[in-house]
């Protein structure tokens, strides 16, 4: 994996300084990041399984997309990217929130994060690339909300912290979408349960 730097930040997602990205999880250190999740006509969530060769949380589920912004990017930039490199979508997205959470990985790793969370309405079929993602799928909310509850452990920290507060934002947009034709897609990958 190339080292890419990440952007360190304070409590107020102020810029202090740039590090390489795995650097900065080995030393727990407060940098910016951004969760894109995407949702259907049909009102479910795009969520997305990691890749098994991920440097952390592989094989969990998680949001559609997330990213660190590059030095220099904004944050609406890097979701926008991100979601269009990891699902191969694009779409119009609206920051709904931010909020910093800290806690241990696997890989002696911990994620420090204040993270810029984005939403977008799309019935687009999915195009994951395979180095990110393994499998996909749309559910509907209230199935992977209480699935977080049953199993929490096969979804990443992060989605488990968010998933419902993003969700209940996310009927608030609903009027501004218009609907086109739904599409979903699941990779034979062995235990994909969520």
């Amino acid at each position: 994996m190339k080292s890419e730097k990440v952007i360190l930040v304070d409590n107020d997602d102020n810029d202090i300084g740039e590090m390489g990205k795995i650097e900065v999880h080995r030393k727990a250190l407060l940098h910016r990041a951004v969760s894109v999740f995407i949702f259907n006509s049909k009102k479910q969530m795009l969520i997305q399984r990691r890749a098994l060769t991920k440097y952390h949380s592989p094989g969990l589920w998680t949001n559609t997309a997330c990213t660190h912004p590059y030095p220099g990017e904004t944050t609406i930039e890097a979701a926008s990217r991100r979601s269009e490199q990891e699902m191969g979508i694009d779409t119009d997205l609206i920051k709904i929130f931010d909020f910093t959470y800290k806690e241990r990985l696997d890989n002696n790793l911990t994620e420090y994060e204040f993270d810029h969370v984005f939403i977008g309405f799309s019935d687009k079929i999915p195009d994951p690339d395979p180095a990110e993602v393994c499998e996909f799928k749309y559910v509907d909310i209230d199935s992977v909300l209480n699935r977080i509850k049953e199993i929490p452990d096969n979804f990443t920290v992060w989605f488990r912290k968010i998933a419902e507060r993003v969700s209940n934002l996310a009927v608030l947009h609903y009027q501004s979408f218009e609907p086109n034709i739904i599409h979903g897609h699941s990779c034979p990958v062995k235990n994909s349960k969520i």
